[in-house]
């Protein structure tokens, strides 16, 4: 159960925008300038959520046939890679009627299938694509214009601020993505890393993978990639503490062999049937390690260290220490079966568990064809 002061901080955490809200209401301080000759100072949209904000221009430069306008993109209390990045769009007449719209520098290109926007395109998601082409055609007939304008998104620190997330994984090279399906980022939201696991495993089957490596963070990773160097770079997939959500996408997503990698912290929570393995979601059951520890075989001395331990870490110390080492095998069995279990059976599972230094402790897999 919550705490009141949980709930009640939660909920005094300030909200902030999306990339694509961002480069909306740039889009149309840069076109209204375009249009009236004065410079924005500041803009105001219609967000998909249903209500109006408005966003402060820190730029707004004129030329002859051409404005750019740019605000700074405030996430609120969301600790986001693009907090304070500054979003900016420049909007230009063009020969026909159209509106053209593109992204510049610091806006990634997709190159590779699975994602929601084409390979070759700039990687500013439909939703913000439809708002910014929806504002700017309400700003065009509302001062009566039949010309065609291009529009360009850029994000000068975009290149350096992708490095933080996962757009080279996903294919998106060059810059960030813009985003946003409600156009208001929710403080720690879970839903923004829900989506980039749904993509990251897009972009796998795209590519023709069947057979994925599920981890809980990079070190895990970088070990799933040591273990399976045979698998193609899109196979391998940051689920965070998402694992039964990872999971049933892998199966909706027809994934046939899962291979979850991590170590023992996170792993001892799966093992006993926990799918959400935050360090706040839910304690370890030392009573159940302990009872791992007895079936792999441990003294009764080993048992009940286990069962007194402060971390599952240090179970797992107690036992390689000890050469107890069918322990690790049997929680990763249990791994897999409740991997199963979650997802109601159709494939194959596999869980290998390593040490914080990458050391190898034990592998299970269990092959479940029916649904």
């Amino acid at each position: 159960m919550k705490s009141k002061t949980a709930e009640k901080d939660k909920k005094n955490l300030r909200q902030g925008y999306t990339t694509g809200a961002c480069a909306t209401a740039a889009t149309k301080a840069a076109l209204t300038a375009l249009i009236t000759g004065e410079p924005q100072s500041e803009a105001t949209i219609y967000l998909p959520v249903k209500k109006f904000a408005t966003f402060q221009m820190d730029s707004c430069f004129m030329r002859a046939g051409a404005v750019e306008a740019g605000t700074i993109k405030d996430a609120g209390d969301d600790p986001d890679a693009t907090h304070q990045a500054l979003i900016k769009s420049e909007v230009s007449w063009t020969e026909g009627k159209e509106i053209i719209l593109d992204g510049g520098v610091g806006v990634g290109r997709v190159t590779k299938e699975g994602l929601p926007v084409p390979v070759g395109e700039a990687a500013i998601n439909p939703i913000p694509r439809k708002m910014i082409r929806e504002t700017a055609k309400e700003v065009l007939d509302a001062f009566g214009v039949e010309r065609g304008i291009k529009i360009v998104i850029s994000v000068p620190d975009g290149e350096e601020i992708a490095k933080k997330t996962l757009n080279g994984r996903l294919g998106i090279i060059g810059g960030i993505s813009i985003l946003g399906t409600r156009g208001i980022v929710i403080p720690f939201s879970s839903a923004a890393y829900k989506a980039s696991i749904v993509q990251a495993i897009s972009v796998a089957k795209a590519s023709g993978c069947r057979h994925v490596v599920i981890t809980t963070g990079g070190r895990s990773e970088k070990y799933g990639i040591k273990e399976y160097p045979e698998l193609p770079e899109e196979a391998f997939i940051e689920m965070g503490d998402f694992v039964g959500f990872t999971l049933k996408e892998c199966k909706r997503q027809a994934m046939e062999h899962i291979s979850m990698v991590g170590m023992m912290g996170k792993f001892s929570k799966v093992a006993q049937g926990v799918m959400m393995v935050h360090s706040k979601s839910a304690p370890i059951d030392f009573g159940f390690l302990s009872s791992v520890a007895e079936r792999a075989g441990a003294s009764e001395e080993l048992v009940q260290q286990a069962k007194e331990a402060n971390t599952a870490s240090q179970v797992g110390d107690l036992m390689a220490a000890n050469g107890v080492t069918s322990f690790f095998d049997e929680l990763c069995a249990s791994c897999c079966d409740n991997a199963l279990k979650e997802m109601k059976g159709g494939l194959t599972v596999s869980t290998s568990l390593y040490t914080l230094k990458g050391d190898f402790l034990g592998k299970a897999e269990r092959h479940d064809s029916q649904d």
